[in-house]
């Protein structure tokens, strides 16, 4: 399943619309709003994605900001035009963001249909074009099209069931091939439960398929959600190298980037 998870105790109320799977394999889309904010729930509890209503393109949650690290390592007038794939498409979030903000190019993998249609009646996600392509596929399968070698600068990997329990791709062979899609700048980013058991078995799946001078990682947020980057090309840019960027994100396109300074670090000195 190819969706993004973010682990939330609380339930939404005010449910908007259920809609059914389109196979029996795939869970049910539903929806529900609070506070402003509409939530998407694959048939369970936990939020796999998030839009402030009143701010459709901007990124609600932190750790789908802090998926934006990979902005550290390049320069910010270089990122117009770059292309960046989502692998799950969840609430659309990141998708819009690099589409509407960043003016990148923009591919998804989704596996179930009836996300990409939530996403386009309730998300806000824009109509497919020259800049936009949302493919319903498996993400393991998709990535492993020669069309996708070494054309990807951003890529962001949330994959997730319904129970949101762990990531549903997370060998070091799918990481490999993760790896090959990549540019020579390129970077992923991948959500991970800092808290679960398995985190440090993706962590080291990522790091065999990297190398672990390539990885990076954050402090889990407050829910536990834990980012880790991992680059095609390992960087290590001074520190006021990576400063001046981080408040140059934050300027540019609204993003908290000097504050993940403090909570992100490579995984190897």
């Amino acid at each position: 399943m190819c969706c993004c998870a973010l682990r939330k105790a609380t339930r939404h109320r005010h449910n908007r619309i259920v809609l059914k799977p389109a196979t029996p394999e795939l869970p049910e889309v539903n929806l529900s709003e609070s506070e402003g904010v509409r939530y998407l729930h694959l048939g369970s509890i936990w939020v796999q994605g998030a839009m402030r209503i009143a701010a459709p393109f901007d990124l609600e949650l932190e750790y789908v900001q802090r998926m934006m690290a990979w902005l550290l390592f390049l320069p910010p007038e270089s990122i117009q035009g770059r292309h960046a794939m989502q692998l799950g498409l969840g609430a659309g979030a990141i998708t819009k963001f690099c589409y509407k903000k960043l003016s990148m190019t923009c591919t998804v993998a989704e596996l179930n249909p009836r996300v990409a249609d939530v996403c386009r009646v309730w998300f806000r996600l824009p109509a497919e074009g020259p800049r936009l392509r949302v493919v319903i596929a498996d993400a393991a399968r998709e990535i492993q099209r020669a069309e996708w070698l070494g054309t990807v600068d951003a890529l962001t990997v949330d994959l997730y069931d319904g129970d949101a329990a762990a990531p549903v791709l997370d060998s070091a062979a799918f990481y490999a091939d993760c790896r090959r899609m990549l540019t020579a700048e390129g970077a992923m980013t991948v959500n991970l439960f800092g808290r679960s058991e398995n985190f440090e078995r993706s962590l080291a799946h990522i790091s065999a398929a990297f190398g672990a001078q390539a990885v990076w990682q954050f402090k889990p947020t407050r829910e536990g959600n834990a980012v880790v980057l991992a680059q095609r090309t390992p960087q290590r840019p001074a520190r006021a190298v990576l400063q001046a960027r981080a408040e140059a994100i934050e300027a540019r396109w609204g993003l908290p980037a000097p504050k993940w300074l403090r909570v992100f670090k490579p995984l190897e000195k």
